[in-house]
């Protein structure tokens, strides 16, 4: 089954290991250096191989020492250029070559964000990170980039001396560069063999602080502190995980916190898991991304979707170890009601994209669709709803998570698609068949929209959203009175999040309304990422002038994309400020990530 995401073959050819060696030059934002692939032949007689490059120049090739023969293909909106290699001699099924490549990257890679020290929290150095998913790695070197095919690796990293070097490996210690008396070189090891898009690189001024035997939070000097404090619960959850999945294979897990521009809110590159300062609440409360990325380390990392259709893989499977981490700590009752939460924001998806957009399919055609335009909360609400209805239909949580467990030993260091997770399914539970034959697996994976049957969630903690929800729906302005900030005493950051939520699945409230909120509630003084975010969607839906600039100023002040994304949109169909809208995004797209500045973009109807 081909990946539509890649020119790469490895059916032809597989590549089994990579040695990279290069330098990052800030003046030039540039990578350059070398990439050996160690390269498989899987077929007799092989005399070419295709590798997936994105803006990457190349200058020269050998294989085994040998110069070969190379030129690009043709250019790909999104997929970029294959790079299509002669072998100097030919390849025997099972043979071995080491393919090196002298390659450089763009300054317009879709992989790379460089800030120039102004840019950063310490404002005297330089920064730089990588974010390979779902199919940038080629956009820094050629490569087979596509999730079916993995691979170790070990790198040298040459950086300016008063930086630091991280990768999504073993840090293997550091050393002055040979060449150049201003720089060092770090080396790093991934024994582990992994996909493409997991490869990961960050430079900078940063600082540790060890928060756990087996963990170091790193960040710039500014949020280390901070960031320890918020992250401290790292190690609990490892072991509540590997409690739950089996043993975690990775060594180290290290946690960094990249600049505001970062476009997720976590990215779980093995042993250095990347997430967003808007995680940095001040009391530990959006944890749970914490637990959705130490949960990859098993689902996604150990066992992997083979194309990006098959993403929910992934994705539904890491929301469920997620749920089930925050079960056992903070109580079941919690679990149910952070599902509940993801049920409404796969609601919201389906809203923005249209219940009949093939998009919100759970198994997509991703043929000549870019992976980044298409993706969205439906592969992690939808999958993860599947997998609760499951549970509770096949004998409830402790049933189910002996199949999860049995299904990470059984696909561990391979990719799958949807249909090797359903004959697992119905071998494990092979006494239960019936039950399996009842579902309607046709609509769960290939219809768009909600799936076709909602699993029952315990209310306990959302009862109370519900009704100070309602109260505000159905208050006419003669209520407006009975509101006071007593409502919220006995509420939780999440219960503000869940309240807040509800009334965003509903038509815009009243202006009269949301004034009257602000003026009881406060919310322009909550710094909780995720409640300002639904906060200020609200206003702008209400059509709240005085809350556009601080829309505007929460969608710039950092860029992750789950935030910045709705906020511009929501700004954009507010006709009193399109234009506003559109000059702001204008005007700061410079220092926007490539992805997100692309993405907002099309969202905006600015596209270049």
């Amino acid at each position: 089954m081909a990946d539509p995401c890649s020119f790469a073959s490895p059916s032809r050819c597989l590549t089994r290991h990579l040695y990279l060696r290069c330098r990052a030059d800030f003046a030039a934002q540039a990578l350059r250096g070398t990439a050996a692939l160690t390269a498989r032949a899987e077929r007799e007689a092989l005399r070419c191989l295709v590798l997936d490059t994105k803006d990457v120049q190349v200058f020269k090739v050998t294989v085994n020492g040998q110069d070969a023969k190379f030129v690009f293909g043709e250019k790909h909106s999104f997929k970029g250029t294959p790079l299509e290699i002669t072998l100097p001699f030919e390849l025997k099924r099972g043979q071995e070559a080491i393919v090196e490549i002298s390659f450089e990257s763009s300054p317009k890679s879709s992989a790379l964000q460089w800030f120039t020290p102004e840019q950063t929290s310490g404002k005297k150095h330089p920064f730089l990170f990588s974010q390979c998913q779902a199919t940038h790695c080629r956009a820094i070197f050629p490569c087979q980039d596509t999730p079916a095919v993995k691979l170790t690796y070990y790198a040298e990293i040459s950086v300016p001396k008063e930086l630091v070097a991280l990768m999504s490996a073993n840090r293997e210690g550091e050393m002055p560069d040979p060449e150049d008396s201003s720089r060092k070189i770090y080396h790093f090891s991934q024994n582990v063999p992994i996909p493409c898009y997991l490869i990961a690189l960050v430079v900078g001024a940063l600082e540790s602080r060890k928060i756990g035997p087996r963990t170091l939070v790193w960040a710039e000097k500014e949020l280390v502190d901070k960031s320890a404090y918020e992250f401290a619960e790292a190690e609990a959850m490892l072991q509540t995980a590997e409690d739950l999945a089996g043993p975690y294979v990775w060594g180290q897990y290290d946690l960094l916190v990249l600049p505001p521009s970062f476009p997720y809110g976590g990215m779980e590159n093995p042993c250095l898991t990347f997430v967003t300062p808007t995680l940095l609440a001040g009391d530990r409360s959006l944890s749970n991304v914490i637990a959705h990325e130490i949960s990859h380390s098993w689902t996604g990392n150990l066992v992997t979707n083979k194309t990006w259709e098959h993403f929910w893989l992934n994705e539904g499977h890491t929301v469920y170890l997620e749920r089930r981490i925050g079960g056992r700590l903070f109580g079941e009752q919690f679990r149910q009601f952070q599902a509940l939460g993801g049920w409404r924001e796969l609601q919201n998806s389906i809203n923005t994209f249209g219940d009949k957009n093939p998009i919100t399919n759970l198994v997509p055609n991703l043929s000549e669709v870019d992976p980044d335009a298409a993706y969205s909360s439906v592969p992690y609400e939808k999958g993860f709803a599947l997998l609760f209805y499951l549970e509770q239909l096949l004998g409830g949580p402790d049933v189910f998570i002996g199949f999860l467990k049995a299904y990470i030993q059984q696909f561990a260091y391979k990719s799958i698609v949807t249909d090797d997770w359903k004959k697992f399914l119905y071998s494990y539970f092979k006494d239960k068949v019936d039950v399996l034959d009842k579902v309607d697996w046709n609509s769960w994976f290939h219809a768009p929209g909600m799936p076709p049957v909602k699993p029952m969630y315990d209310m306990t903690l959302a009862n109370a959203c519900v009704a100070l929800s309602q109260r505000w729906i159905k208050a006419k302005e003669s209520d407006l009175g009975s509101f006071s900030s007593a409502d919220l005493k006995e509420m939780s950051s999440h219960q503000l999040i869940e309240f807040l939520a509800l009334l965003l699945l509903e038509a815009p409230l009243p202006v009269s309304h949301v004034k009257r909120m602000q003026e009881v509630y406060d919310f322009n003084a909550i710094n909780n990422s995720e409640i300002r975010f639904r906060w200020l969607r609200l206003c702008i839906r209400s059509k709240w002038e005085e809350a556009i600039p601080l829309a505007l100023k929460m969608a710039t002040d950092q860029g992750r994309m789950k935030f910045t994304r709705p906020l511009f949109r929501d700004l954009y169909n507010f006709d009193k400020c399109r234009d506003l809208t559109v000059k702001t995004f204008l005007e700061h797209r410079a220092s926007m990530h490539p992805v997100t500045s692309m993405l907002v973009g099309k969202d905006l109807k600015q596209d270049q």
